[in-house]
């Protein structure tokens, strides 16, 4: 009997349909960062990354242009199962003549970008940039400076007009993220003011007209980071009841907290005060280190906590690293199939059993089921998938990123 019959067979004594399981995670579309592939280094800063963000390595072969780009990306993306999403920022934009600052970003300077995504049947999700600027070297949206403020209120607006040309283009929706890496490296003297000026910010951008049913703005928040260790302005507490009370959408990055907070714990409690919430997964060694994802227990947990809740459609994934001390296109399809992975392992999970088995005060039982699932041939239904998407199985992708490499990334120099 074929390993994949027999898995079908193991899983369905469960009550798991792995055929069913495979076609909703076909049809589930994950955003994939276009920062990994040049270390977030963008078209239109050509100083060094600032606002506590930082890539470590010197791997050959970074992509130093919209070309090269966009290639790793293709190649990334041949090698990952289903069809998805890209997640740009706005210093990804390509001039083809005449450079404008961000404040005066319009849609045409993304226009390959929508070309890229049509020729692969791809969304595109977006991001303001208010790092790595001369307008960023302190407070941004929240700087006592209203000039200052007023630059990177004009550029978040800029970014919805484009969000609403990627999403009439595409035909799909466009998720807008907003992050700022406002704070202070010692203890601030006035915690107010700067979350003031932040929400009036915020309100001024928001108080612009736009496609709502089409652009998803969404607010990301974050404990502390490189600059801003002992204040960060828009906090956890800010950025929910800010969002919440402007029917916006939550953005959780699960290395945006405390080592000891857990965003899969996060999930059921978020669902049931927003309609539709967003994610930026990826691996936090000590903290916001972006490191790449793994199938490791708390990916497993994100994805169980978004499947057992029915919240496939009100749950947005997106990836977010960047790791320039290995192959980059390899960080790019590793943590897409990890995250691939994590959701197949929450479809095969018998989830209403093991509901019952918790309602019912039955733990033993309970216990003894969610510890034998996970030895289940999840592996095989993973090989079957590959093979049903027409990608690699196992590792054996690994092969056409090494040839990629020799061929390719290492002629960049």
């Amino acid at each position: 009997m074929d390993r994949y019959q027999n898995a079908k067979n193991v899983y369905s004594k469960i009550g798991v349909d792995t055929d069913k399981a495979i076609a909703t995670l076909l049809n589930f579309p994950i955003s994939m960062h276009c920062w990994q592939g040049d270390d977030v280094q963008g078209f239109d800063n050509i100083g060094p990354l600032s606002g506590g963000i930082q890539a470590t390595g010197n791997y050959p072969g970074r992509a130093r242009d919209y070309h090269e780009l966009m290639a790793d990306i293709e190649k990334a993306l041949s090698l990952i199962p289903g069809t998805h999403r890209i997640n740009l920022h706005a210093s990804y934009a390509i001039f083809d003549g005449e450079k404008v600052d961000r404040d005066k970003l319009e849609p045409k300077h993304f226009a390959k970008w929508v070309d890229f995504a049509k020729k692969h049947k791809l969304g595109i999700d977006f991001n303001p940039t208010l790092f790595s600027h001369p307008m960023a070297s302190g407070l941004t949206l929240s700087s006592p400076d209203k000039s200052i403020r007023q630059f990177w209120i004009d550029h978040c607006k800029a970014c919805i007009k484009i969000s609403e040309y990627f999403a009439k283009e595409l035909g799909t929706h466009c998720l807008m993220n907003i992050w700022i890496p406002d704070g202070m490296k010692d203890i601030p003297a006035d915690r107010l003011a700067p979350r003031k000026h932040f929400k009036e910010s915020l309100d001024a951008i928001l108080g612009m007209d736009y496609d709502r049913s089409r652009v998803f703005v969404c607010l990301e928040s974050k404990v502390f980071g490189i600059g801003f260790e002992s204040y960060t302005v828009g906090s956890s507490e800010f950025c929910l009841n800010y969002s919440s009370q402007k029917g916006i959408m939550p953005l959780m990055d699960n290395g945006h907290y405390h080592p000891t907070e857990l965003v899969s714990d996060k999930i059921s409690s978020m669902l049931l005060f927003y309609d539709k919430i967003a994610l930026h997964v990826t691996r936090p060694v000590r903290w916001d280190s972006d490191h790449v994802v793994l199938f490791d227990d708390e990916t497993r947990e994100i994805a169980k906590e978004i499947v057992c809740n029915d919240a496939l459609s009100r749950v947005y994934v997106a990836l977010d690293f960047f790791d320039a001390s290995i192959n980059r296109l390899s960080a790019w399809v590793l943590g897409m199939r990890n995250m691939q992975k994590a959701l197949l392992a929450a479809l095969l999970t018998p989830h209403n059993q093991l509901k019952a088995l918790q309602q019912a005060g039955k733990l033993t039982e309970l216990m003894v089921l969610q510890e034998e699932l996970k030895l289940y041939p999840i592996g095989d239904v993973w090989n079957q998938l590959c093979e049903q998407a027409r990608v690699p199985v196992q590792q054996d992708w690994f092969a056409e990123i090494k040839k990629y490499e020799d061929n390719v990334l290492k002629k960049r120099v």
